[in-house]
């Protein structure tokens, strides 16, 4: 189980094992760690710097990050790769621009022609932004789901309603 629905919410989501994964925005609003609209199957980038500051745009939008730590994100890129394998990249901001995050939240970009990633392809691309060490909690959740050739097939279904009930299933 990767993050669960909330009772009379039907497109938000809140992490399953993250302590914080409501957490209130600086404009005090309460954000959860999905959002179906974070969900996007259409992605096009000329370049990994192009998704990133995609994903990362996405999260700024939904109020996650400050606009800075998109810049975290491209700055980590540079200095060590977040590709994982199997066409998934999980950029994520460099330690000094945590402070620009104020919620924890993903957003997830499925890429129909690929996105070269350092000599690999990144088909799927999933933005990181977490409170504390709740990224880690992320990270666990989603290296659980590439195990599982089932849900792996879902995840690159490239249908967004099928990523989404992938990543909100109980």
């Amino acid at each position: 189980m990767f993050f669960k629905k909330k009772k009379a919410e039907p497109e938000k989501v809140t992490a399953v094992e993250t302590p914080a994964a409501t957490a209130e925005s600086e404009g005090g609003q309460n954000l959860d760690l999905l959002y179906l609209k974070n969900v996007k199957v259409d992605g096009k980038a000329a370049n990994k710097e192009e998704a990133i500051r995609m994903v990362g745009q996405m999260l700024v939008d939904t109020g996650y990050v400050d606009p800075s730590y998109v810049d975290g994100m491209v700055e980590r890129e540079k200095t060590f790769s977040t590709y994982m394998g199997s066409g998934l990249a999980l950029p994520h901001g460099v330690e000094a621009a945590k402070k620009a995050v104020k919620a924890s939240g993903i957003a997830v970009v499925v890429f129909q022609d690929g996105v070269d990633w350092g000599g690999e392809t990144a088909e799927i691309v999933v933005g990181i932004a977490g409170v504390g060490d709740e990224h880690l909690n992320i990270l666990s959740n989603i290296a659980e789901v590439m195990m599982d050739d089932e849900r792996v097939k879902d995840l690159y279904s490239k249908d967004a309603q099928k990523i989404y009930a992938l990543l909100t299933a109980n």
